[in-house]
């Protein structure tokens, strides 16, 4: 993939996560909500001016080189009208979104896939967006919960379904470049490190006449990553099951030339499982020299400090809906 376009700039708009934190400083790089939303022409601060945090992830990545400007979408959070909500109050169209990017077949990255298709082909129903997803993406998922029980997760739309929203659905399995090679999708990411071995809790079938299987591995996430002029790659990983030094390690195999110089997404470091992993993820993330790690979404508040403790408040900030990301 050393036909990557390197980029002038980099704009982020957080809008899903888990977390709202206005009052915590920011990293340079980082417009805060409520600057955000004034600036989109809020006349005050108040529940219906600023964003709504839910479980979930959704970025909208705008970048522009040589005069050219691209603008995607990658995943869209758990709930459609609370992404078009806080993407209306900080001032973030998405009716120039010209592809979505999917990481993985999770209700809380696609649930708000269908309303965001709906908002960026209205008035326009002859135009279909190119929606980037794999076939993994597709079985149904559960997890069981500490009490035994499985708790079935709401099932993602259908290929069919997004087609019928406006779609162009690619539906591949592998490494791909986007919108004049300004981004990178992954394709399938190796599992390497001696640890990082999945989510033990996570299960999946084909269907309700089947019964619950492992799924530990997740196999169908895929990272997206952009190389920023004079920067590096920033990457994004959006739940990071395959292990986010994982992640890291594959990105270094396929831009040997580029250093890395963001991680921002969710860790899914959160739950007595996953933690025992911290202290191995922050020592393997030693490796890469990145510059800035914005953990997100499902990293876990024992993550964040084990990584702060470790790297320092320069390097280490929490993502927050409504921030916007410059690169």
């Amino acid at each position: 993939m050393n036909s990557l376009r390197v980029v002038d700039k980099l704009a982020v708009d957080v809008l899903a996560d888990n977390l709202t934190d206005s009052y915590s400083s920011k990293p340079h790089n980082c417009s805060p909500e409520f600057n955000n939303v004034i600036a989109a022409g809020a006349k005050e601060l108040s529940g219906a001016t600023l964003c709504c945090a839910q479980l979930g992830l959704g970025l909208l990545l705008t970048a522009e080189a040589g005069g050219t400007r691209h603008k995607l979408l990658f995943d869209a959070g758990p709930d459609g009208a609370v992404l078009l909500g806080n993407a209306r109050n900080v001032g973030a169209t998405l009716r120039d979104v010209e592809a979505i990017a999917v990481s993985h077949g999770h209700w809380d990255h696609m649930g708000g896939l269908l309303p965001a298709l709906d908002e960026i082909t209205r008035g326009a129903k002859e135009r279909k967006i190119p929606c980037h997803v794999n076939p993994g993406m597709f079985l149904e998922r559960g997890a069981r919960l500490s009490s035994g029980a499985v708790a079935p997760f709401q099932k993602v739309p259908s290929p069919a379904e997004l087609e019928a929203h406006g779609a162009q659905v690619i539906n591949n399995g592998e490494a791909r470049l986007l919108l004049d090679d300004f981004f990178y999708l992954s394709g399938e990411i190796p599992r390497i490190s001696s640890f990082e071995k999945g989510r033990p809790d996570h299960l999946c079938r084909t269907g309700a006449a089947e019964e619950w299987r492992p799924d530990p591995l997740i196999m169908d996430e895929r990272y997206l990553a952009v190389h920023v002029k004079d920067k590096g790659m920033i990457v994004f990983s959006a739940c990071s099951h395959a292990g986010i030094v994982n992640v890291l390690l594959n990105v270094r195999k396929e831009f040997q030339d580029a250093p890395i110089h963001t991680a921002l997404g969710g860790l899914h470091l959160g739950g007595e499982a996953m933690e025992r992993l911290i202290p191995d993820t922050v020592a393997s993330l030693r490796q890469f020299g990145c510059r800035q790690i914005i953990p997100a979404h499902c990293s876990g508040w024992r993550a964040v400090r084990a990584l702060a403790n470790e790297f320092g408040e320069g390097v280490v900030s929490q993502s927050a809906v409504g921030n916007r990301y410059h690169f």
